[in-house]
């Protein structure tokens, strides 16, 4: 992932600054001279910006985390004061590089501020704190009270989440983590308020909608093309969800997993039931061991954080990518420090918008770590593909391409892969792909239904379809109706189980997610076709295909100059997002899934 989203990076000159009234009516000259004062300026201040934020997330400290907040809310206030600004261009017939700027200028930023100090500073304050209620969050047990060193925070919840297998245990810390919420709902009510006033006052429906204009198509039609990319591919989630609760309930018993309807949420092995991965022991394949261990092998030949960054770099130029810069291996963090606290989660940085590229992560010598490499590189050489865009079009195509461009590399470290680059001697035989295959769908395939429910819920409440007395309740009913999963224990308005997610509290959209989940497969169809790749998609890899390697190069360098389905066309050839990718690579293990599942219960 990237450490923020563009709304907080772009950073603008205060109100007092901006360029004095214009005529009546503008000229195309002045509306020009405007966008290049608003770039310059973003430009410079979205360096400052960028610094502090690194700054902040590899130096943890009180004095740095004032400046970085300091930086987050002016580039707020800021964004939302060009925008407004803009307006008085409206109307005004201009090129459509410059129409698309002052379109990209109104939707770049989340939090749309309302007009005057007092209520913008609210907003900011009530954002800030939610997510500072998040961040602190600990749930302690009944018997805390007398011993509060038994309080456990989120990713000590977590880790119980991934590796308990006592059912009473799961739900204790499912519950107990879904304590810290509930102060949030007025708070979260009142941002709703204030939110749609400042998105009203830009020209939208509401703060949902304002979301949704971003791509390029009118805000209900992209809801509706949402809908349409998850009904591709639910067939093939209803049969993994068969499956995995049949395999549940061998292991708990009918009294905790019901033959029919949802699975309880609190034992898919993630606090949010978003991914189940960490499942996998328990609805393994026999013979699913897939005959190699990358960790062991990583460990065996003594492989360092550094080497383990070559190894992802050296697939980019085998692309034809020019290798990263020096201060990119001067500047990032690589490993956790022993004298300072720092953000180890994984991220990649482009801190002045031009070649100061660099990564974020606390690198551990593992398999997930390697492939979480190829991915974060993946968003760096995207930010360097499209430096050479004005500022406003130096971003993907949208923001569901950035995530799915990463992802689409992480696909090609398959074994063919890795016996390409000496790690090791032999593929293994196609009798072991179920297995590889099951593992990445309850990953992959498990958190579509997730990563489309948040937002989901939350345009809804954006444009009052949910009301303050139905939050929670939505909620269930959302989860139950994409992920056929259900809350294990009663509960009410008085809980507010959204804000248990990160995203919520902190403003953050979701749909990306899902877009990326969809967008790389799509991604690795068109590169594996590209690259003459024969063997089933899930054992194709682009590494040093020459072909695939122009086509990646050339749609990264779009940035976000074209609509999306321009960039897309690029480099699949449609313009049409299509999940049918999805089923082609998992078509092996859905074929599996159906026979495992007959004469048995399938959906909720």
């Amino acid at each position: 992932m990237r450490p923020l989203s563009r709304g907080f990076l772009l950073a603008a000159m205060s109100a007092a600054v901006l360029s004095p009234a214009a005529p009546a009516v503008p000229t195309v000259a002045e509306a020009q001279a405007f966008m290049e004062k608003v770039e310059s300026t973003m430009m410079r201040l979205s360096e400052e910006a960028g610094r502090a934020s690194w700054v902040q997330a590899t130096y943890i400290t009180y004095d740095t985390e004032i400046l970085a907040a300091q930086a987050t809310e002016k580039s707020i206030s800021a964004n939302v004061a060009f925008a407004k600004e803009a307006k008085r261009f409206d109307g005004l017939k201009m090129p459509a590089d410059l129409a698309r700027k002052f379109k990209l200028l109104k939707t770049s930023f989340t939090l749309p501020t309302p007009a005057g100090p007092a209520l913008s500073e609210e907003l900011t304050k009530i954002v800030t704190g939610m997510e500072s209620v998040y961040g602190k969050g600990k749930y302690c047990p009944p018997d805390a009270e007398s011993d509060p060193g038994k309080c456990i925070d989120l990713q000590e919840i977590t880790r119980i989440m991934a590796n308990s297998r006592d059912a009473k245990q799961l739900l204790d810390v499912w519950t107990g983590w879904r304590t810290i919420s509930p102060p949030m709902r007025k708070d979260y009510q009142r941002f709703v308020e204030l939110s749609n006033l400042g998105a009203r006052e830009l020209g939208f429906a509401d703060t949902g909608a304002m979301w949704r204009s971003k791509y390029d198509m009118p805000p209900d039609a992209f809801a509706r093309e949402l809908d349409r990319l998850w009904e591709q591919v639910r067939p093939l989630y209803v049969s993994l969800h068969a499956y995995v609760r049949n395999r549940l309930r061998e292991k708990y018993g009918d009294s905790v997993v019901p033959a029919r309807g949802p699975i309880p949420a609190h034992l898919l092995g993630n606090p949010w039931a978003q991914s189940w991965d960490n499942i996998y022991p328990l609805v393994a394949p026999k013979d699913g061991d897939p005959g190699y261990d990358l960790t062991e092998i990583l460990k065996s030949r003594n492989t360092d954080p550094l080497q383990m960054v070559r190894y992802g770099e050296r697939f980019f130029t085998s692309l034809g990518f020019a290798p990263l810069p020096k201060t990119f291996w001067e500047r990032s963090l690589f490993t956790k420090p022993q004298d300072r606290e720092v953000v180890c989660h994984a991220s990649a940085w482009d801190v002045d918008n031009v070649d100061d590229l660099r990564i974020k992560m606390c690198i551990e010598i593992n398999e997930e770590d390697f492939a979480t490499i190829h991915h974060e590189l993946g968003h760096n050489f995207y930010q360097r593909a499209y430096n050479r865009q004005p500022f406003l079009f130096r971003d993907s195509a949208n923001d569901g391409f950035h995530e799915a461009v990463g992802d689409t590399v992480s696909l090609s470290v398959t074994p063919e892969y890795l016996k390409k680059i000496g790690l090791l001697k032999d593929v293994p035989p196609a009798s072991k792909d179920i297995g590889l295959l099951l593992r990445r769908a309850l990953e992959k395939v498990a958190f579509l239904p997730f990563g489309l429910l948040i937002d989901q819920w939350r345009w809804k409440v954006f444009n009052g379809e949910i009301t303050p007395d139905r939050y929670n309740q939505s909620w269930w009913e959302l989860r139950r109706k994409y992920q056929g999963v259900a809350a294990p224990v009663a509960r009410s308005e008085q809980d507010f189980d959204p804000g248990a997610k990160y995203h919520v509290p902190a403003n953050v959209p979701y749909t990306r997610y899902f877009l990326a989940h969809i967008l790389q497969f799509q991604f690795h169809r068109a590169l594996a076709q590209a690259a003459g790749c024969k063997d089933p998609l899930h054992r194709c890899s682009i590494y040093a295909n020459g072909e695939a390697g122009k086509r990646l190069r050339d749609m990264l360098a779009m940035g976000l100059s074209r609509p999306w389905p321009e960039a897309l066309e690029a480099l699949t050839g449609q313009k049409q997002m299509d999940a049918t990718a999805i089923m082609d690579y998992f078509a092996p293990l859905k074929k599996w899934l159906d026979e495992q599942n007959a004469g048995k219960p399938v959906g909720w």
